[in-house]
């Protein structure tokens, strides 16, 4: 019998007056495992993973983590919990260093300033940020400010990581950069990773899963392999599903 997933989510909806945002969504993450949900512009993904970590509230479905209901939690409570963010948009705290930052999000875990420190010391280490940490977070690049914001997710002991395009507007070597220090992540510590991506390229280096929204539903779900030859999937990205036989 294989085991319970970590993340469960099982017919997720959410509406916007007029708009259904998500509708119905239902897939689940492994233990340790990388899951992407993928999609066009206005697909749902971020309001999918708003609904996972407490943003905003369900119409209906719900959200299991670790077997316990956590749907409609308050973003600090399903922290505590064990989901784990960033935001397409970084905004770390400018006045702080770069080990302020991390500690902000591992003081979560501990009170003690020192044990925090020694914390957010092997974050930075791991993510190739340790030369900086002394450095103030308004001071450092855009693929910097990247992994900072990843850092401080990871200060909070996550179970699973839910990153929100953490590698867009970054360059190919940054990017192979981010998807080497995941891959060894979720290897090494067994924290799950669900990640939402418009770079395909480390969509299909990274994943094990993938999980295709369009217009707020499921359409599609498998490997790389077998989402990359979906009709649907093409369709849905390229506006039209390849002629049989064609190129």
């Amino acid at each position: 019998m294989s085991a319970a997933p970590l993340l469960e989510v099982q017919g997720l909806a959410k509406r916007f007056r007029g708009l259904q945002a998500v509708d119905g969504v239902s897939f689940a993450v492994p233990r340790g495992g990388i899951v992407a949900l993928i999609g066009p512009n206005g697909a749902g993904k971020t309001t999918t993973f708003n609904l996972i970590a407490g943003v905003i509230v369900p119409d209906s479905g719900s959200v299991r983590l670790d077997g316990v209901d956590i749907t409609g939690l308050r973003p600090d409570q399903a922290c505590r919990a064990g989901i784990g963010r960033t935001f397409q948009l970084v905004k770390p705290f400018a006045g702080l260093s770069v080990l302020q930052n991390v500690m902000v999000g591992a003081l979560r875990a501990t009170s003690d300033m020192g044990a925090a420190r020694e914390a957010s010391w092997a974050i930075l280490e791991r993510l190739g940020l340790a030369d900086k940490a002394e450095s103030a977070a308004s001071s450092l690049t855009l693929a910097e400010r990247k992994r900072l914001e990843t850092a401080r997710a990871l200060a909070t002991r996550p179970k699973i990581l839910l990153l929100d395009e953490v590698m867009a507007g970054l360059r190919p070597t940054e990017i192979d950069q981010m998807v080497r220090a995941f891959a060894d992540l979720a290897r090494e510590t067994g924290v799950a990773i669900l990640l939402t991506e418009h770079v395909m390229r480390a969509v299909m280096a990274l994943s094990h899963h993938i999980i295709v929204l369009h217009h707020g539903q499921k359409i599609c779900e498998g490997t790389p392999e077998e989402v990359a030859r979906d009709p649907q999937v093409l369709e849905c990205y390229l506006g039209h599903a390849p002629a049989a036989g064609g190129t």
